[in-house]
């Protein structure tokens, strides 16, 4: 166990000599740097920040200001609570202000969620600034209210899904609103990246056409982020806009105390103890000592449970009145019980919460001292986030706790703490190319506005041409003397969902109640919605009944059931062209990045026991085969070849072997793969095969695991080195003798992961990294 002088902190004692304390470390207090207000700021504007109790900046709010007002677009990336907001609330309600060339101004906010909107709502009518009208608009606008909103609003509020549905699609009857133009807000822009990145992108293009159509040139982008590894090129490739960067420097942060806790192992079973219930008892020990803690789980069912535990154990120790001042928050409840913890989290009435990541954006729930993580949440942006929304009182101690799970990359992170702790975060990625993601919205961009200009030629750089062509031979636009132009009536725009790679989506429906539980990319159904397998909803178990891919509707119903699913899935992978390649050094490994067309079919489903995770048996299931293209890295087996004779029973065992060394080194390399990349092992693929024409051998493909590719495994092509050299310390630091979920299984795997061989692994990465050994 590492450890740093203890520090005063009531939070501390539970931790004190707890021998699954496995790093503890104290952060100090940073310092405000203060700089002043502008000189020339309309008194209007001086005296609503001072109603607030803003009298003066910090360093960095007032760099960003400047640069706003001079026009210049900026992303702000810096941690929860340092004071993002206050960068575009000056300027904005300064441009609300003041007419520019005779005609009144207007802004645009735009945030992830419905939440985050609203909490920003009420934020700014705190300022009391009589001149700046916010309102909301978004799908829970009622339709007799729009055209108010449209008819009043300078200060629009709402979300890149009705913006790029209910807005774009209408302009003209925002024209005004357009013209007038001169703040856009992204927040939270981290958020934006995978495919809802890649869609956002789209739609924030679509909105910059608009605006030079209307004559707008002066229209000022910000966009607010999280600390992420590349914010000036994440930012970019969002907007297609030169943006400058401004971090958080100047702004006060408490003295915080970060704790690592990895839950007790089981040395017989190799079992680790629950990281819910771990977590469930520190919270609880927390309140019994009077500290404020936020939990966050990293599913609802999770959230559920940790809540329910903590509450019997409070309740069990007679503290009745802490469990009246504790509550859970996460998807799925009303706005009206989410707007009711909020508020009591903000006042203090309530002293505790478990939520899912739904709390981790900006919505203001005033001071608490604890923040405990329940698992890795896949990126060290979302666990900083996490960790921010403790100790944000300047005059208290905060004090930040991660309770792993056994997961490769939590095991990773708890036997190599520094590598959590003092590495930069990911990368956030967005593709603009996906020809999926752009085609749609470039129909939606010609039902708006006939497409042919140079600067709808720059916004969609790359795939301007090829996608025009795609929808004349689809019938779904035509040539005229103003551009290519949308046929039909109907809107595009309102029919492209945000956060799929617009295949399809699958609807999950209760056969019993009708209810619409949930939905799925219909490239994933096959293996998560298949007849037989078991799916969860709100904790509960349903037992899928039928799948219709040409209807889009997987029926459920609802089943108590001792058992969950695993899906067997036999892969195949063709190589449609390179890309990119490069040798690396220190081995002459040839790496490739490229187009491949991955084949995927369902073959059969294996049932495994709830409490102990055994086999129950194998269920023989075929279904249709489900193509997709995208993008992917591979590279030949690069261990020297076997000498034993062809056909002899060695080699049938090397063979198996070199396969199982293969599919290991693949597991490891995809569970670390979101320490350099903004994603989570759900969004990879992979191949591991003993004889392939692109290596004319043995070798590895890992791949996007979303149609037309996103940009992740191009990032591991690019990093190799450092990508695969995690994934070997992971496995060579895993204390287990042949593999465990800690190292080379996955929760994933197609092969019900089967064959695998640790020590393989281990010499594949090393061969790979370093070559073959002499």
């Amino acid at each position: 166990m590492t450890t740093s002088p203890p520090a005063s902190s009531a939070a501390l004692e539970p931790f004190l000599g707890d021998e699954r304390v496995v790093h503890r470390t104290a952060q100090p207090a940073r310092h405000r740097i203060a700089a002043p207000l502008p000189e020339d700021l309309p008194l209007a504007v001086v005296d609503a920040l001072a109603r607030t109790g803003v009298h003066s900046l910090h360093a960095f709010q007032r760099e960003a200001v400047d640069h706003v007002r001079d026009g210049r677009h900026v992303v702000l990336a810096g941690g929860t609570g340092s004071g993002k907001s206050l960068c575009y609330q000056l300027p904005l309600l300064e441009a609300l202000h003041a007419p520019r060339d005779g005609r009144k101004q207007t802004a645009l906010y735009l945030a992830p969620t419905k939440s985050l909107a609203q909490d920003q709502a009420r934020r700014l009518r705190e300022l009391d600034a009589s001149w700046a009208r916010p309102l909301l608009y978004d799908g829970d606008t009622p339709p007799r209210q729009r055209a108010h909103v449209r008819k009043v609003a300078n200060l629009l509020l709402t979300n890149p899904d009705m913006l790029s549905a209910g807005i774009l699609p209408s302009h003209a009857e925002w024209s005004t609103f357009l013209r007038g133009l001169a703040l856009v807000v992204v927040d939270e822009s981290h958020v934006y990246r995978g495919v809802f990145g890649s869609h956002v992108a789209q739609v924030l293009r679509r909105l910059r056409r608009l605006l030079a159509h209307y004559g707008n040139d002066t229209c000022t982008f910000v966009l607010s982020s999280a600390t992420t590894g590349n914010p000036r090129a994440h930012a970019e490739r969002l907007t297609g806009l030169d943006l400058e960067v401004v971090g958080d420097r100047g702004a006060p942060r408490a003295a915080r105390d970060i704790v690592l806790y990895n839950p007790e192992l089981d040395e017989e079973s190799g079992d680790r103890d629950s990281a819910l219930g771990d977590a469930a008892r520190i919270y609880a020990q927390l309140l019994e000592l009077g500290v404020p803690t936020i939990v966050f789980a990293r599913s609802r069912k999770g959230c559920e449970l940790v809540h329910r535990i903590a509450r019997d154990q409070l309740a069990a120790r007679g503290r009745d009145e802490l469990v009246d001042r504790i509550a859970p928050y996460r998807g799925g409840y009303t706005p009206e019980e989410r707007r009711q913890t909020e508020r009591g989290l903000a006042s203090g009435a309530l002293v505790g919460v478990v939520a899912t990541s739904a709390l981790e954006l900006g919505i203001d729930i005033g001071s608490l001292a604890a923040s405990v993580v329940v698992t890795y949440p896949g990126t060290t942006t979302s666990l900083l986030q996490r960790w921010g929304r403790a100790g944000r009182s300047v005059a208290g101690r905060g004090t930040c706790v991660l309770v792993a799970g056994e997961d490769a990359l939590d095991q990773y992170f708890m036997r190599n703490p520094q590598e959590l702790l003092e590495r930069e975060v990911e990368h956030a990625i967005v593709s603009v190319r996906n020809p999926r993601i752009a085609v749609p919205h470039l129909a939606a961009a010609a039902a708006e506005l006939p497409l042919g200009s140079e600067l709808d030629r720059a916004l969609w750089d790359g795939v301007f041409d090829d996608g025009c062509d795609q929808l004349r031979a689809a019938g779904l636009a035509r040539d005229t003397p103003r551009g290519l132009a949308h046929v039909g009536r109907t809107r595009p725009g309102g029919g492209i969902g945000l956060r799929s790679t617009g295949q399809g989506e699958v609807a999950i429906v209760d056969s019993g109640s009708g209810q619409l539980l949930g939905t799925v990319d219909i490239a994933r159904a096959a293996t998560s919605v298949h007849p037989g397998a078991v799916y969860l909803h709100r904790g509960e178990s349903f037992l899928v009944e039928h799948l219709d891919t040409q209807a889009l509707v997987a029926s459920v119903r609802a089943a108590s059931l001792p058992y969950y699913t695993m899906p067997k899935v036999d892969t195949q992978v063709e190589v449609v062209g390179v890309l990119e390649q490069r040798t690396l050094p220190g081995s002459g490994l040839h790496l490739l990045h490229g187009r491949l067309v991955v084949t995927d079919q369902l073959v059969g489903y294996q049932r495994l026991d709830s409490q102990t995770h055994r086999q129950i048996d194998l269920v023989e299931q075929a279904l249709p085969p489900v193509a997709f293209e995208t993008e992917g890295t591979w590279f030949a087996n690069p261990l020297p070849p076997s000498s034993a004779h062809a056909g002899s029973p060695q080699a049938l065992v090397d063979q198996v072997r070199l396969l199982g060394s293969l599919h290991a080194a693949e597991h490891g390399l995809i569970a670390m793969l979101p320490l350099i990349a903004t994603c989570d092992r759900w969004d990879i693929g992979g191949l591991s095969i003993d004889w392939h024409e692109a290596f004319d051998g043995a070798g590895i493909f890992i791949y996007d695991g979303h149609p037309g590719g996103i940009g992740i495994v191009e990032t591991g092509f690019h990093r190799f080195e450092e990508w695969a050299g995690a994934a070997l310390v992971a496995l060579s630091g895993c204390p287990c003798e042949d593999g465990c979920p800690s190292c080379v299984q996955s929760p994933k795997c197609g092969n019900l992961n089967e064959p695998l061989d640790k020590a393989g692994a281990i010499d594949v990465l090393r061969a790979a990294l370093e070559g073959p050994a002499a």
